[in-house]
């Protein structure tokens, strides 16, 4: 089966190119920016032709959609608007409707921030109402709808898509969460990370393998990935410098109003992951393990760097 990536010079994007090296499946990663080293094939997902004909063209028969606007702050910008919602809800629209044209299915990566406004305290299921704080979480719920309206009536026989909802993602590439703690607790004498905001981080491989076992005998629904467990930013911070020896950094927890920002973040958004183990027998790692896992790597990569 033919696989088309797109986004695949970001965080997912590239832990895809990971797992697709042990695939059967023939995959093609395109992006709109090239990346040194790899090969990756120009596509713009707001252009619906250019979709379709690649889709001809390479007779694909799945998207794994990897490609969002992401700067949570950027999105609120009046200016930012337009684009934000291009990205996030009218390209997912093209890929579903170059995909059902061809009863080919749709892999599309939503996020936790479709929650938020009201006050969880229980893992959020699949099936619940989104209440998004930001134009983030609305553009990704947007997509959403958009999606379902193009397989509206569709019982997935013939193709369809897979929504599948995240969180706090990080891994060996490019700027996330993991990588910027820990550089800031090896260089800082003292750092403030807010402790009211609770989920569950994701380590981009393990959600590149539940994607490779769902595309290939996909169910049409919407799903939720995450890794196993809960904890706070503040905790996250300090089991990654626990995990890097990095024991300098005085680590303090703080409340999320002590750093202004343009869009309220969910106080609460830890994924119900029931419905997509169940579904597809996919194991999902605790997230102390996964994150031992992912700084391990980083810092082989900074240690063959050095040599």
């Amino acid at each position: 089966m033919n696989i088309l990536v797109t986004g695949a010079n970001g965080q997912l994007g590239n832990e895809m190119r990971i797992v697709a090296k042990d695939s059967s499946n023939q995959y093609i990663f395109t992006d709109v920016t090239e990346q040194v080293g790899v090969q990756t094939t120009f596509l713009d997902i707001t252009d619906l032709d250019a979709i379709r004909t690649l889709v001809k063209e390479k007779d694909v028969r799945a998207i794994v959609n990897c490609a969002a606007w992401t700067n949570v702050d950027a999105a609120e910008a009046p200016e930012n608007r337009a684009l934000v919602e291009k990205l996030n809800a009218e390209a997912p629209k093209n890929l579903a409707r170059a995909m059902k044209e061809v009863g080919g299915w749709l892999v599309q990566i939503s996020t936790d921030y479709v929650f938020g406004k009201e006050p969880y305290n229980t893992p959020c299921r699949p099936d619940q109402k989104g209440t998004p704080t930001g134009v983030y979480g609305e553009t990704k719920r947007l997509g959403e709808e958009k999606i379902k309206e193009v397989w509206a009536n569709s019982d997935g026989s013939t193709g369809g898509y897979v929504i599948i909802r995240t969180a706090w993602l990080y891994s060996e590439y490019g700027k996330n969460f993991c990588k910027t703690m820990l550089n800031l607790t090896q260089t800082k004498p003292q750092l403030k990370v807010v402790f009211d905001q609770c989920g569950t981080p994701t380590y981009a491989l393990d959600l590149a393998k539940a994607i490779q076992v769902i595309v290939q005998k996909p169910v049409q629904g919407i799903y939720h990935y995450s890794n196993e467990g809960v904890c706070s930013w503040y905790d996250f911070t300090q089991m990654i410098a626990r995990i890097a020896g990095h024991k300098d950094c005085d680590i303090r927890p703080c409340l999320s109003s002590e750093y202004p920002s343009p869009v309220k973040r969910p106080a609460y958004s830890v994924l119900d992951k029931r419905s997509i183990r169940e579904t597809f027998g996919i194991s999902v790692p605790y997230w102390v393990d996964s994150l031992e896992k992912c700084i391990a790597n980083i810092q082989k990569q900074q240690t063959n760097a050095s040599n």
